[in-house]
């Protein structure tokens, strides 16, 4: 891990153990920025901002910062009341990537803040593969049972500090490469 995701996760884990996390918007742009600047305020210049470049990662490309905007406005209309609708929001929040760098990290802190608030529940993160994960991510702009299956397969409705840590620390491990 280097200095910038070891930094941004011990700001993570204080997110939690302050209390600060009851303080963000759930299922909002806002919040998601809240989140991100959170994390990486004082590490990225664009902490908290959405970014104004095109971005890609491997073959596919993100959505393209003219339509951004209007993409995160209708992001945020998305019900979320159910599993399936929450899930399908947090895929089109993946699609539309709005910040430079930081992404994965922070809207898995707001998926799992949407969850909480809407099912009482959260993702148990460190019973999820990498692998499995990250292939999962790739092919949901397609198709959104693999990622929704892996994520309903290992909610919990274990809402502890240890619970959110290791969650978060998982989270970080997704992003390293091997």
């Amino acid at each position: 891990m280097n200095k910038i995701d070891e930094k941004s996760l011990e700001k993570a884990k204080n997110l939690f153990s302050s209390g600060d996390i009851n303080h963000i918007e759930v299922g909002t742009v806002k919040g998601l920025q809240q989140i991100h600047k959170y994390l990486f305020d004082g590490l990225y210049d664009f902490a908290g901002f959405i970014r104004e470049k095109n971005i890609s990662k491997g073959n596919f490309r993100f959505a393209n910062p003219l339509y951004l905007e209007d993409m995160l406005k209708k992001i945020e209309t998305m019900s979320e009341s159910t599993l399936d609708e929450i899930i399908d929001k947090y895929v089109e929040m993946n699609i539309a990537h709005p910040f430079l760098e930081g992404n994965g990290r922070s809207t898995r802190i707001w998926l799992d803040l949407i969850l909480k608030k809407n099912l009482n529940k959260i993702v148990n993160w460190k019973n999820i593969d990498k692998t499995l994960y990250l292939q999962a991510m790739e092919r949901s702009p397609i198709n959104t049972l693999e990622i929704k299956t892996l994520i309903e397969n290992n909610l919990t409705d274990d809402l502890s500090l240890e619970t959110y840590f290791k969650g978060v620390e998982t989270s970080y491990y997704y992003e390293t490469e091997e």
